[in-house]
């Protein structure tokens, strides 16, 4: 499940650091129970998250404890999320074991906002809490049909397009990263039509884009609806826009203008390392992951330029189980958690984009470059393509479904040689037996 394990990368702006770094098991803030936890009075407020998460890496908890004396704050980490989610749901269901804070990944949220909402802390009204503060899209994933808010969003995966400038320059293509957003402003077409002009001088053994699958899941996170409607209903099999990104990343692999990797495997990063594709589509905490796969060698060769149009790819919420032990002092945690001071330092430390989007205005993300790639103005890119990002509609199993249509489906097209329409048909197989189980 490389997508939800990616998603609990908490790349930093500097080095690149995978998800899975923290080890199962319990920890205090700060240290250890003698470091300044556990004395008499204080309320211990417990957190349970998935991965190197990042709130307590960027220092956010020990920071909270010097604001709150009489808090102290414990956090379990489970490795990989399909893992984590699992045992929260059954957690949920029985009303024990639960941390007083749990960490959502966006492809679960729509799955708890439906089914969990009445066992869990209604969030918009807690003090220090405004839904003008957050990005609209995302305040509506975690709110219930009912109006009641469970979750408050840390992240998003704003998508920009990373591409080598010295390949373009090789293949004859502008290398400005304003001339090259230009290439393919507006239209996911325009991207295939730059695809077509780098292959035509591509230096030897290089390709426009590492894979067909990540132009589909960069496609379908431009699009509020994709493979849900509003009514809860799937239809991913009829919608024009999973229609469109599906045959788009098609041309992709039959045009041969993909390197044919699959994303998050040796040969991707391998790929990386040696230079031989000249894009991808990189959410925000894709940069130290590139940085880190791309190495020494890589520094000033890469660029970011705006994608054709808003997308996202990525995020994640806290919520605040009823049957937690102190609801009230973590609903407060989690508000100050999420509020935008505190996810411009997540970003700035750990290359968390803000949900928050009065966060975009402070310096630590307005300002925000990215020396490794030519000092490339990240903060304004990546506002810019978060503010435009529609309402999204995410269903329950979103995550089956894409990851069927790019694994069982594109797969075959880009590293097999089979036909589009083969592609698609395994795919919809793939996926009707899933949501049948």
């Amino acid at each position: 499940m490389r997508r939800t394990v990616i998603l609990a990368v908490v790349a930093a702006l500097g080095v690149g650091l995978l998800a899975g770094c923290a080890e199962d098991g319990e920890e205090t803030a700060g240290g250890s129970a003698g470091d300044g936890g556990g004395g008499k009075g204080r309320t211990t407020i417990t957190v349970g998250v998935f991965g190197a998460f990042g709130l307590k890496e960027a220092g956010l908890y020990d920071e909270y404890m010097k604001l709150n004396k009489h808090i102290e704050i414990k956090q379990t980490s489970i490795e990989r999320n399909e893992n984590y989610y699992p045992q929260l749901l059954t957690h949920l269901g029985t009303g024990s074991g639960l941390a007083d804070i749990q960490a959502v990944e966006v492809n679960n949220i729509a799955e708890i906002t439906a089914t969990q909402a009445d066992k869990l802390v209604d969030l918009g009204g807690t003090e220090g809490v405004s839904k003008d503060a957050f990005l609209p899209w995302k305040w509506a994933q975690a709110t219930s049909r009912d109006g009641k808010t469970v979750g408050l969003g840390t992240d998003i995966g704003p998508q920009g397009i990373c591409y080598r400038k010295d390949l373009f320059a090789k293949a004859g293509l502008p290398t400005d990263r304003e001339a090259v957003g230009r290439l393919w402003a507006g239209d996911w077409d325009k991207y295939l039509a730059a695809g077509r002009q780098f292959k035509a001088k591509a230096p030897k053994g290089t390709a426009f884009v590492d894979s067909a699958s990540g132009i589909m899941a960069a496609v379908t996170g431009s699009s509020a609806k994709r493979f849900y409607d509003e009514n809860g209903e799937v239809v991913y099999k009829t919608n024009p826009a999973v229609k469109e990104a599906w045959d788009v990343a098609a041309a992709f692999a039959t045009e041969g203008l993909t390197g044919r990797l699959q994303q998050f495997t040796p040969a991707w990063d391998q790929g990386y390392a040696n230079g031989t594709f000249a894009t991808v589509s990189c959410p925000a905490w894709m940069l130290g992951y590139i940085q880190d796969k791309s190495g020494a060698a890589g520094k000033g060769k890469w660029d970011v330029a705006p994608a054709p149009k808003p997308s996202n790819w990525g995020g994640s919420f806290l919520i605040v189980p009823k049957a937690g032990r102190n609801t009230t002092e973590a609903a407060k945690l989690a508000a100050w958690l999420t509020a935008p001071d505190q996810q411009a330092k997540l970003f700035e430390k750990r290359g968390s984009f803000p949900s928050a989007k009065a966060a975009y205005a402070l310096p630590a993300v307005s300002g925000a470059t990215h020396d490794y790639f030519g000092g490339a103005p990240i903060g304004e890119i990546f506002s810019r393509a978060a503010e435009g990002i529609p309402v999204t509609i995410v269903g329950p199993k979103d995550l089956v479904i894409a990851q069927n249509l790019a694994d069982i489906g594109m797969l075959q097209v880009d590293q097999k040689g089979r036909s589009s329409e083969e592609g698609w048909k395994a795919a919809v197989k793939a996926i009707d037996n899933a949501l049948d189980q």
